[in-house]
């Protein structure tokens, strides 16, 4: 078995490191809104009863008209870590046999994964026996790959692939009998770089998308996938019955129907914030997306110290050690902290 991934959060573990409780801590570590919306009414036969299938239809209509999908009904599902860990089931591990100029050629059955990312990609194709290549570029996609991922835009430099680029990839994957995985979970903040409204053209093409980062409600596990209807029903049969729960459903079917410029524009102004208070300490930016920061300098790992013993975390990387990530910060008097933490820090 793998090793576990290092992710974003884990207040509980920091605190017992370097003290205080858990609640007083500012967690800074992930790219989850940190505004949550107000939640809609939730019935209580959403409660009391199994998700009807109405509650499930609903939201799969709300999801199509939110991320623009066209003819297809996005899947609900019970956080997009839940099809990650489905996808291998997708193409066979091993050995690929083709012919090329009357020679059997035989590869590996290899899926690429453009990085560094998310890492609970790699692992789960790993950990199906999958051989992996960690790329930087999509050009180095070859037909020996059954499925390429990519994440748009990128956790955690913030990098952005054009669509056309996407959109040739996937032809390129197609033509090998290959898939094309995009991974949108940083997406609703700019709807123009989602490949949704392509999909329906696309047939090998699936596309995940967070539900929680955006509306701050990471505790709700939902998420969902766009893709053809054939791809979506082997995700529902694997997941079996009931995934996502009632109120989950309810919530959803309500939040992806209303107006959510007052979200985007509250993103945007903690996101301003987080930048003076970063600049203001003489950090270098290195990239990010609305929803978090990338730090880089010689430091990182001094910094990512001193903020544990003034009770703030943020994201440090194994892979890394010049990067910090930082999320955004709820409101000005948090900005106010972590400025006044990272002034005290001795260069």
């Amino acid at each position: 078995m793998s090793a576990p991934i290092v992710h974003g959060g884990g207040i509980t573990a920091a605190a017992a490191t370097f003290g205080g409780r858990p609640d007083d801590w500012l967690d800074l570590s992930t790219g989850i809104n940190p505004c949550p919306v107000a939640l809609p009414d939730i019935p209580a036969r959403a409660w009391h009863r199994l998700p009807d299938r109405h509650l499930v239809d609903e939201a799969r209509r709300a999801a199509r008209d939110h991320y623009g999908s066209g003819e297809i009904l996005p899947l609900p599902v019970p956080g997009t870590q839940s099809v990650i860990q489905l996808l291998p089931h997708l193409v066979e591990a091993g050995r690929l046999v083709g012919v090329t100029d009357n020679r059997v050629a035989v590869t590996d059955n290899k899926v690429a994964v453009v990085s560094p990312t998310y890492g609970e990609y790699a692992r789960a194709f790993a950990s199906a026996g999958f051989a992996v290549d960690a790329i930087d570029d999509i050009a180095a996609i070859g037909a020996g790959h059954r499925l390429a991922v990519v994440v748009n835009p990128n956790n955690p430099d913030g990098l952005i692939w054009p669509t056309e680029t996407l959109i040739a990839l996937h032809d390129k994957m197609k033509s090998a009998n290959g898939f094309l995985v995009v991974d949108e979970a940083f997406g609703d903040t700019d709807p123009a770089l989602s490949l949704a409204f392509r999909a329906p053209q696309l047939p090998n093409l699936i596309i995940f998308r967070s539900f929680g980062k955006f509306f701050g409600l990471a505790g709700l596990r939902l998420g969902f996938a766009i893709a053809r209807d054939d791809i979506l029903e082997r995700f529902e049969d694997w997941l079996g019955p009931w995934a996502v729960s009632g109120p989950a459903l309810s919530i959803a079917g309500s939040l992806l129907r209303s107006d959510v410029s007052p979200i985007r524009g509250r993103i945007d102004e903690r996101n301003a914030g987080l930048h003076a208070v970063l600049k203001g300490a003489g950090l270098q930016i290195s990239g990010g997306t609305a929803l978090f920061t990338l730090v880089a300098g010689a430091r990182a790992g001094d910094i990512y110290t001193h903020l544990c013993r003034h009770h703030i975390l943020v994201r440090k990387f194994d892979y890394a050690p010049d990067w910090l990530r930082f999320g955004l910060t709820p409101d000005p008097a948090a900005d106010r902290r972590l400025g006044e933490a990272l002034q005290r820090f001795e260069r």
